[in-house]
């Protein structure tokens, strides 16, 4: 059924070029020290300690950069923290000598090393992270999810408290990889009746006209519109996703995984992961009402993870097993 959907959407379109991308490595250095007080932080008697601004490949400041300082001698992990909105970091340290770990999703990691002196600011300046090397992509043609390796999971809020998870047991989908990955396309057809959490209760009422409405709406379904490359192993799958009979604008942030051959017959295999969060309210599945009748199961935003192993289709490759 989705495989030839995908085909069907695919004839008469055409797809041309290719897509390349890499990174360089950033090189490393402690730049020049400066005195006393540094992005409004003083440091303490007899403390040294370091400074810098983290940038993304375009140049601008880069916020959330991971940045882990440890000690040279003891491999110690002295401090860590996260860029401020303005890409800064800041950390007061003991004398001695430092390594530091710059890391973000989709870039290439920069180290570097400091010695902190008492009473000085280590500045190491203005640090652009590169994109990181991609990893080499499917080659053309058809991916098949293979559901045995394949989880498709939903998180959600309980009544304002501890998160509900569950996932779809029954699903299919394929992916149909074209010269230029920006034109390829995925489909996912979901069968709403295998949702299960765990709870026998809960399920049955998850499924009743309450929320999913399983015998009204068998299938939610999701086809893609375009692939956004975003940098290193990062991309935006954006496309439609139909749930309770209602069709919405989504975006997957996915994570390609790489190419592997192996599996029941040493076939070539693809794997991603994705993300998405949606909104009960989009899809006629009103928080707030449901909320004043007393039915507060599920919060009003859900969390969906997808884990994809597929499959490359040739005549040689075998069938999953149920």
């Amino acid at each position: 059924m989705v495989l030839g959907r995908l085909r069907r959407r695919n004839s008469g379109a055409a797809s041309a070029g290719s897509m390349s991308g890499g990174g360089a490595g950033a090189s490393a250095s402690a730049a020049s020290s400066s005195a006393g007080r540094v992005a409004g932080a003083s440091l303490a008697p007899g403390a040294g300690g370091v400074n810098l601004t983290v940038l993304d490949p375009f140049g601008q400041t880069l916020a959330g950069a991971e940045v882990s300082v440890t000690e040279t001698a003891t491999r110690r992990k002295a401090v860590s923290g996260v860029t401020d909105p303005y890409g800064m970091f800041f950390a007061s340290l003991p004398p001695g000598t430092y390594s530091v770990l710059i890391s973000s999703e989709g870039l290439q990691p920069h180290r570097a090393n400091l010695e902190s002196v008492p009473g000085r600011v280590a500045d190491l300046g203005r640090i652009a992270l590169q994109t990181a090397a991609l990893k080499e992509l499917p080659p053309p043609g058809t991916w098949m999810f293979d559901p045995p390796h394949t989880a498709i999971r939903f998180v959600a809020r309980h009544v304002g408290m501890a998160n509900v998870h569950g996932r779809f047991t029954e699903f299919q989908g394929g992916i149909l990889v074209a010269d230029r990955m920006e034109d390829s396309q995925v489909e996912i057809s979901i069968k709403a009746a295998s949702l299960t959490t765990g709870n026998k209760t809960r399920d049955n009422h998850l499924r009743s006209a309450d929320f999913l409405d399983v015998d009204r709406f068998p299938y939610l379904h999701f086809a893609s519109d375009r692939f956004i490359f975003r940098g290193g192993t990062k991309w935006t799958v954006a496309g439609s996703f139909t749930l309770h009979g209602v069709t919405r604008n989504v975006e997957l942030d996915t994570e390609y995984l790489g190419t592997v051959t192996g599996g029941y017959g040493e076939e070539l295999r693809c794997a991603a992961r994705a993300t998405a969060e949606l909104h009960r309210d989009d899809y006629t599945l009103p928080y707030r009402e449901m909320l004043a009748r007393g039915i507060a199961i599920v919060g009003p935003r859900i969390k969906l993870e997808l884990d994809i192993q597929a499959m490359y289709q040739s005549p040689e490759t075998p069938t999953p097993p149920e």
